[in-house]
């Protein structure tokens, strides 16, 4: 038995319209997990490249400050201040840029997952957001309960991961005693490379999962009822009554625009009342005759009468008329076959107003 639809259950996929409405409202999907393992990822790296510079302007730094410690009797407020400028003139020289290159890298992955949206929706605040009914709904929906699996699952491979990573190095330990300082940064910066490759593959399977669980949950709050569709469908067509206007218009714009080039015509064909056609042909523009209007009954009567008042010569010939009223279209040249009977017609009007 098929179920009724005056329920509101929503079981279309989301229109175009109603997808472009939700945007400019900010109502968009995106994973915060995607965001994170770029963030992460490109933490790493960024910083790779430019922890070498620091540590060796703080080394530099360092050095040159003890020789300067040597040199005076007292460490006095002054010299602790000149070291702190120092400091915070390095850190602004060479992390500075990198913090701000993982900021753009964070902004640029929320803007490509956004499509570069900027909704100014999103701001205005809103006072159901300060229910405490809805707030304990958002909490106790599926989608608190997904983030609170997901976070275990992120704690628990971390979890593992971690371990797995300290237990290798508690097996290298007693070993590291003889290692001079280069082979222990060596070894500390491969254990801090396996180790951040290794989080970042298991973050970006949980943010792949996550990603493909929002789009899922996005799409289904985007769903309309079949009511829904039906009510947009009429929203766009507008009101039947509004648009029988709005073509009523038209249709007088378009009559009033013919009446004008009656005006301009060289004769008006007539049938002598069912039909009328009106004909242009200026020899040194147009290749071939020219139909300007044409109308029948009604119309037929108003081309002929805006002809008599302009003094545009009107002959009747029903088969002529008739055929051009059906084969020929306003503002076109006429077709070939009328060529002949309107080249006859034209020439016997110039000869009589010759005469």
């Amino acid at each position: 038995m098929p179920q009724n639809d005056s329920g509101g259950e929503k079981t279309e996929q989301a229109s175009p319209k109603k997808r472009q409405d939700e945007r400019k409202k900010g109502n968009i999907f995106m994973s915060k997990d995607v965001t994170t393992v770029v963030s992460l990822v490109a933490s790493f790296f960024i910083l790779s490249l430019f922890v070498g510079g620091f540590t060796a302007r703080i080394g530099e730094s360092y050095r040159g400050q003890l020789l300067r410690v040597r040199e005076v009797p007292t460490l006095d407020s002054t010299m602790v201040m000149e070291i702190y400028r120092e400091i915070l003139s390095i850190i602004a020289t060479t992390l500075l840029p990198a913090a701000i290159i993982i900021a753009l890298v964070t902004v640029i992955s929320v803007m490509v997952q956004t499509k570069f949206l900027w909704a100014t929706e999103l701001l205005k605040f809103k006072f159901e957001k300060l229910n405490p009914i809805q707030g304990f709904k958002r909490m106790v929906s599926l989608r608190s309960l997904v983030e609170l699996a997901k976070s275990i699952i992120k704690i628990s491979v971390l979890t593992y991961i971690l371990y797995f990573n300290i237990m290798g190095v508690l097996e290298d330990l007693p070993g590291m005693i003889d290692w001079d300082v280069q082979m222990a940064a060596s070894y500390t910066g491969d254990k801090i490379l396996v180790l951040v490759v290794a989080v970042g593959i298991a973050f970006a399977a949980v943010a792949s999962l996550d990603y493909l669980y929002q789009r899922y949950e996005y799409e289904k709050k985007l769903r309309m009822s079949k009511q829904e569709v039906k009510d947009e469908y009429k929203q766009m067509e507008g009101n039947p009554e509004i648009k029988g206007a709005r073509r009523q218009k038209a249709r007088e714009y378009a009559m009033g625009r013919m009446m004008q080039a009656v005006e301009e015509a060289d004769v008006v064909v007539k049938n002598p009342t069912h039909y009328a056609v009106a004909l242009k042909y200026k020899l040194d523009k147009d290749a071939a005759p020219i139909l300007v209007a044409k109308g029948q009954d009604n119309i037929a009567l108003r081309i002929v009468e805006t002809a008599e008042q302009h003094g545009i010569d009107t002959v009747e010939n029903k088969a002529l008329a008739r055929g051009l009223y059906q084969e020929a279209e306003i503002d076109q040249v006429i077709p070939g076959e009328f060529f002949g009977p309107v080249a006859e017609l034209l020439a016997w009007l110039y000869s009589t107003k010759q005469l």
